[in-house]
């Protein structure tokens, strides 16, 4: 018998909300358990009916979405948050990442790239959508506004950048020299296998050195540590 992912839809559009539905029950391993059409509506369904998945609109009436998000991370941590919202700019996904969201979406996803999302975040993985990733990306790489002559990690290229690596150094001198060389490439939006293949060393060896820099960055996943990264300190 296959697994169900149990999934919480929360819009504050009935005709969005509606569609999704629609779409995700057509998926074999997906069960739409409930859908909100507030925040505070999503926070009392996601802890009446704990599912693995929420999807989560940002602009919603009564409680928005980043401050539903953090209610849910603090009160049902066993759901994933995963954003699903119209608005792609940079204070609202550091917004959502902060307060505890795993991955992030533009509704103008295909049905594809939105199911493998929903399993990525039910799997414990960070996923997120192209144009997120240049938003991300680009504001790691914008040099820093208190400090005119200082320059965040640049992530651009598909190689380890041990400008990038050493970039962190400065931010977080308690992580060895390879735990900044993964965190780089974390930054970067790459999975373990992605990290091991970049680094010439085994999966298991990655895991070992994210555990190790997650416990010294004092957060619990890889969207945490992006939301560390993007904080500048």
């Amino acid at each position: 018998m296959t697994t169900r992912i149990r999934i919480v839809l929360a819009d504050d559009q009935a005709i969005i909300r509606d569609g999704l539905e629609t779409v995700l029950d057509l998926v074999e391993d997906f069960e739409v358990v409930g859908t909100a059409a507030d925040g505070a509506e999503a926070v009392a369904l996601i802890a009446a009916t704990r599912p693995d998945v929420a999807l989560m609109d940002l602009r919603m009436p009564v409680l928005d979405g980043a401050a539903a998000t953090r209610q849910v991370t603090a009160e049902t941590p066993g759901t994933a948050v995963l954003v699903l919202t119209t608005f792609a700019d940079d204070a609202d996904i550091v917004a959502a990442l902060r307060a505890g969201a795993r991955g992030y979406l533009t509704k103008d996803a295909g049905r594809a790239e939105l199911a493998a999302a929903i399993r990525a975040v039910a799997a414990g993985q960070s996923t997120f959508s192209a144009p997120v990733r240049d938003v991300l990306l680009g504001r790691i790489d914008a040099p820093d506004a208190t400090a005119p002559d200082a320059r965040g990690p640049s992530l651009a290229g598909t190689d380890p950048d041990p400008a990038s690596a050493a970039a962190l150094t400065t931010r977080f001198p308690a992580l060895t020299a390879r735990e900044r060389e993964v965190y780089a490439l974390i930054l970067q939006g790459r999975s373990n296998g992605e990290i091991a293949q970049a680094l010439y060393v085994g999966v298991a060896t990655v895991k070992t050195h994210v555990n190790a820099l997650f416990a010294k960055l004092g957060v619990r996943d890889r969207a945490q540590a992006i939301a560390k990264g993007l904080g500048r300190g």
